[in-house]
């Protein structure tokens, strides 16, 4: 698998506290990656220290074949598009794609300019004067028209309001037809990860928990319910993330690369919230188990 990114053993402290810790991951080229998981699970370490913004206290990493930020060539290699999509009160939109065509050697002015007007933006007006969709997609536009191998987007459109975030994520699929940009996205909305990305990264902890094609991954998760059972009665190769008991029923969430016919079970379909929820909230001695943490999905 080619890889847009990849981290090994990588860990990020601050003083006594790790932000991220033994952190391995792979993320695939072209693809348009959701990152997901609780709040303190290091999604937005590991997105900085990505972009170079951080320094690793251990371990590696590398973005589109290189150390982050190791020298102006590596930095024009990604784009990003912080949480607060910061932009600079003070100047004009037109001033923002001044400031990115100077600072960026693959700078696209036609797209820029072309995003501008199409999203209907005065290129005078003040950026402290635009709403906040209008700010996110001034922030995107920097992003896109700087022409980047991997866009690293940490929850844009978090402080959006519904109409503004679909427009927001859109634009950001048109773009990504358009320029062939390899996307990591993380969101805490699993709605807008469904709608936009085709590969999911669940991070629990500082460790991916599964990785893969949204589609595979559904595709290979089932709920199990029937009588009450020890589920460790399950037949070898069904891998059981959650499960639950009443006093007559168990319910079982199972990863498995077979069709379960076991007339004990009634097999019912798992949507990709369910199965991203299932790995947020497994048992703390679950996930610190013995068994890989990571599991790719094709």
């Amino acid at each position: 698998m080619n890889t847009v990114l990849r981290a090994q053993g990588l860990g990020k402290k601050y003083k006594q506290r790790w932000a991220l810790r033994n952190c391995d991951l792979d993320v695939p080229v072209g693809r348009v990656v959701g990152l997901v998981g609780p709040n303190g699970a290091g999604k937005s370490t590991l997105l900085k220290l990505a972009s170079g913004m951080l320094t690793p206290t251990a371990g590696t990493i590398e973005v589109c074949g290189g150390r982050p930020a190791a020298g102006a060539e590596q930095l024009a290699k990604v784009g990003f598009v912080a949480q607060d999509t910061p932009v600079y009160t003070a100047l004009s939109v037109a001033d923002h794609l001044d400031f990115g065509r100077r600072l960026n050697p693959n700078w696209d002015d036609v797209v820029a300019r072309d995003r501008i007007r199409r999203l209907g933006l005065d290129p005078e007006q003040k950026a402290g004067r635009l709403s906040g969709g209008q700010r996110a997609q001034l922030a995107l536009t920097l992003g896109i028209a700087k022409r980047p191998e991997l866009l690293i987007l940490d929850e844009p459109v978090a402080a959006l309001d519904p109409l503004a975030r679909r427009e927001f994520m859109q634009d950001l699929m048109e773009a990504v037809a358009e320029h062939e940009l390899s996307v990591v996205l993380s969101s805490h909305l699993v709605s807008d990860v469904e709608r936009t990305c085709d590969y999911v990264i669940v991070l629990v902890d500082s460790r991916v928990q599964v990785a893969g094609d949204i589609d595979d991954l559904v595709a290979r998760h089932h709920r199990l319910t029937g009588p009450r059972r020890d589920p460790d009665g399950l037949p070898a190769g069904r891998h059981v993330i959650t499960a639950s008991h009443t006093d007559r029923q168990t319910t079982l969430l199972v990863r498995t690369d077979t069709p379960v016919h076991d007339p004990f079970w009634t097999v019912g379909p798992l949507g990709l919230e369910d199965i991203v929820l299932a790995y947020m909230t497994r048992p703390a001695d679950a996930v610190r188990d013995t068994r890989p943490a990571l599991e790719v999905l094709r």
